[in-house]
């Protein structure tokens, strides 16, 4: 069953929300290039546990299985990943300056950028001295 997303970022991000919010390990989502460097960031700063890309059965399309991360055990467990913000959206697209890169909760989230030199975290952005489209906070 193919369903047509207007914002596949946006998607994904709900998704993830959503498995958080009622406790699921995993969660699945349709594969892009832009959703796969999103979740390897995710996976490098810690919010996921991991992610892999595979064919789902009796299905063409590749999906990005997720495997999410909590602290605590059993009742007490809580999600690592409390809160996402989609920014760009495609109808207003945002787009920053190096100098112009948010710093979420303080540095405690995580900026995430679409540059020429490809998708990664705003610290980096920062580091390498390149603005670009902002696409989502995570924290």
């Amino acid at each position: 069953m193919s369903v047509n997303v207007t914002d596949p970022i946006a998607d994904m991000l709900t998704r993830m929300r959503n498995a958080t919010m009622v406790g699921h390990a995993t969660t699945s989502v349709p594969y892009s290039k832009m959703k796969g460097a999103i979740a390897r960031i995710l996976k490098d700063e810690g919010f996921i546990e991991d992610f892999d890309v595979a064919e789902e059965p009796g299905s063409p399309a590749k999906m990005i299985r997720v495997k999410l991360k909590y602290v605590g055990v059993r009742r007490e467990k809580r999600a690592v990943m409390t809160g996402m913000d989609r920014v760009s959206r495609p109808g207003r697209r945002v787009y920053v300056s190096k100098s112009d890169i948010p710093w979420v909760l303080s540095g405690m989230g995580v900026a995430i950028l679409s540059t020429p030199k490809g998708v990664m975290t705003g610290q980096r952005a920062r580091a390498l001295g390149v603005g670009g489209e902002l696409l989502c906070q995570v924290w």
